[in-house]
């Protein structure tokens, strides 16, 4: 497939993957989607962000052009089988950066290509190892960088994944919302 006959749309408002898609020189513009983010409590977490990914792609469908290629994506971060989303207030943010301090997490980011004639999805796990943080430390970094639009309460290429993180399996553009390696492999195979 030859992707300059598509415009490529990237339906996030992640300014981290919008720069990470810039990065791989792609042309595309940027459409926010409003999707509803439930997904069945029954659904194995390891296959929740790739569903997420999914359900956004499909309220593109019917009102995409012929030329169009949608990229959308979707991050949980999974500790002891649960999922950590966004934090709603600081009480939440700090519950959950307990939750992973001193342990190993995974992020998974799933991510799904739709155009007209095809669609595909696939998903990217990343294993995080976080040492142990103290009050002041997580109190530190949910003050200066407010993670409240953070799955897990955290950007890993802010000051916490500088001091906290001490070492990760896979991906680490998949942490930080991306895989734009396994994206890129899977737009040239699209």
């Amino acid at each position: 497939m030859n992707l300059s006959n598509y415009k490529i749309i990237l339906a996030s408002g992640s300014p981290r993957r919008k720069q990470m898609l810039d990065d791989l020189g792609f042309c595309f513009n940027v459409k926010k989607t409003n999707t509803d983010e439930s997904y069945p409590k029954t659904l194995d977490v390891n296959k929740v962000a790739e569903y997420l990914s999914i359900k956004k792609a499909d309220s593109f469908k019917n009102k995409m052009a012929n030329n169009e290629l949608v990229i959308t994506a979707d991050t949980v971060v999974v500790i002891d089988n649960k999922i950590l989303g966004k934090p709603l207030n600081k009480q939440e943010a700090i519950e959950m950066l307990n939750s992973l301090s001193g342990k190993e997490h995974k992020v998974i980011t799933g991510v799904c290509l739709l155009t007209n004639e095809k669609q595909t999805a696939f998903s990217s796990i990343t294993k995080v190892f976080f040492k142990e943080l103290n009050e002041k430390e997580i109190n530190y970094y949910i003050d200066k960088f407010q993670p409240y639009d953070k799955a897990g309460s955290y950007g890993i290429q802010e000051w916490i994944g500088l001091v906290g993180v001490e070492r990760i399996e896979g991906s680490y553009f998949n942490v930080v919302g991306l895989p734009v390696q396994r994206l890129y492999t899977e737009l040239m195979k699209f």
